[in-house]
């Protein structure tokens, strides 16, 4: 086994160790939570390392460094999430390689996601992005939908052709009421995903958490966690 893999399977063993404990903790089944390995600013050759270790969830941020690293990618069983904002311009190349966008978070997007899905022949999973820093009408700092939008951009999501509801997303807020208090805000997440199936029972998944807090969103009931750093180790410096 070669160092760096060595080191990737170091990290996933005390991720897996975290998670399994939080969900201990909570009194839920570790097979309840998937880990979303978060791959972004590492290289292919990474890609590859984990999939030889089980992982089958990966997940970018910027399209120009996640279409070459998929295609290179692609003779492997893997579930691609695209979890960046997600820039108009982008979205025809998105939808050429990533199975879910987690990053939904205003009506032009869908429109766009699905010509572009129907265009390749593929089917979309998405995820409405809560921005639980945001009021009526605006988006979050770091991307999403205010709370009162979700219905709106879910029913449009459910009616579009080419693309799948499959639930909600959100980033642990750096301002407002939440801010510090990543618990209260992914069970504030999971109270609007409650609501949203009533109406689309199978848009189950909930995707919070990342390496510092993962352990809060396995308590509130996140179904995804994603998870870069504390897998791939400390980012390179971009640039």
């Amino acid at each position: 086994m070669t160092d760096r893999k060595k080191e990737l399977a170091g990290g996933l063993a005390t991720v897996e160790e975290r998670i399994s404990a939080a969900c201990a903790a909570a009194g839920r089944k570790r097979e309840e939570v998937t880990l979303i390995v978060v791959t972004k600013t590492y290289p292919a050759s990474d890609v590859r390392l984990l999939h030889e270790l089980g992982v089958r969830n990966v997940a970018e941020n910027r399209d120009q460094d996640a279409a070459p690293k998929a295609a290179a990618c692609s003779d492997l069983d893997l579930t691609w999430h695209f979890v960046g904002q997600l820039q108009t311009n982008k979205v025809r190349s998105v939808a050429g390689y990533a199975d879910v966008v987690q990053s939904v978070d205003r009506l032009k997007l869908v429109s766009l996601l699905s010509a572009a899905a129907i265009r390749a022949e593929r089917e979309l999973g998405c995820l409405i992005q809560v921005a639980l820093d945001a009021e009526s009408g605006e988006r979050g700092e770091r991307g999403g939908v205010a709370p009162d939008g979700i219905g709106e951009l879910a029913t449009a999501v459910a009616e579009a052709p080419g693309l799948r509801l499959d639930g909600l997303m959100t980033v642990a807020p750096l301002a407002g009421p939440y801010a510090g208090r990543q618990q209260a805000a992914f069970e504030r997440l999971m109270e609007f995903s409650s609501s949203l199936r009533a109406g689309h029972p199978a848009a189950n998944m909930v995707s919070a958490g990342m390496s510092a807090d993962l352990e809060q969103a396995v308590a509130a009931g996140a179904t995804h966690v994603r998870v870069g750093t504390a897998v791939l180790g400390d980012r390179p410096r971009l640039g």
